[in-house]
């Protein structure tokens, strides 16, 4: 599904990555860690198409990013890419299913198809009654539901997630890192998770650790 050759990157005279080498296959969920200043958020930014890699190749279903136009890569990081954050970034004057439907809207999708996928997402995810719910008027748990729900509304091909149970307590913690599982098994998604969690870590398929700008264990 993914494969990173040689991923170099640099600000300034601090070399933040150093020659990544990753493959990620189809409904798999592998788990990043490290030490801060790793290079961990760095990497899932070049994966996720939001920085541009200064030597090496990106490829995401057989497709080099890169090498599209600006307009088609953001439609390409509309469509196949789902990004979660640990903090849910959520419009706080949308309600639930407004801020889910956003994507779609983005790429093109009518208002009542975009509704009806998201209201199916908010049923799996048991917040049906939330729909016309605010941020501010939902738990940490709830919000980062929500924030789940908008990463799979274009059904993407992989979803790519940055400390996603950071801001969670331990009770909201488990049950969104049960959620990523049942997601996968429901829809053969394939998760990308960059965490200091170690419960998490241990579930995953695979753990890589990350050191000094480079990928030294797993």
């Amino acid at each position: 599904m993914l494969v990173a050759k040689g991923i170099t990157k640099a600000f300034g005279d601090l070399q933040i990555l150093k020659g990544i080498e990753l493959e990620i296959q189809a409904g798999e969920i592998v788990s990043i860690v490290g030490s801060s200043g790793a290079g961990k958020t760095t990497l899932l930014q070049i994966l996720g198409t939001l920085d541009r890699p200064d030597s090496g190749e990106i490829t995401i279903d057989g497709i080099n990013p890169f090498q599209l136009r600006s307009k088609e890569l953001s439609a390409f990081r509309n469509q196949s890419i789902g990004f979660i954050f640990q903090f849910h970034q959520l419009l706080p004057e949308f309600t639930a299913i407004e801020n889910i439907i956003l994507p779609a809207l983005i790429k093109g999708r009518s208002m009542n198809e975009s509704k009806e996928a998201g209201m199916k997402l908010l049923e799996i995810l048991g917040l049906t009654e939330r729909a016309t719910h605010r941020p501010n008027e939902l738990s940490g748990g709830e919000q980062q539901r929500i924030a789940v729900a908008r990463s799979l509304i274009n059904e993407p091909k992989i979803v790519l997630a940055d400390e996603p149970s950071g801001n969670l307590d331990s009770k909201n913690s488990r049950e969104l890192h049960q959620l990523f599982f049942d997601l996968r098994d429901q829809f053969k998604q394939t998760f990308v998770i960059v965490t200091h969690n170690r419960e998490l870590a241990s579930m995953t398929d695979r753990k890589l650790v990350m050191s000094d700008g480079q990928i030294v264990g797993s």
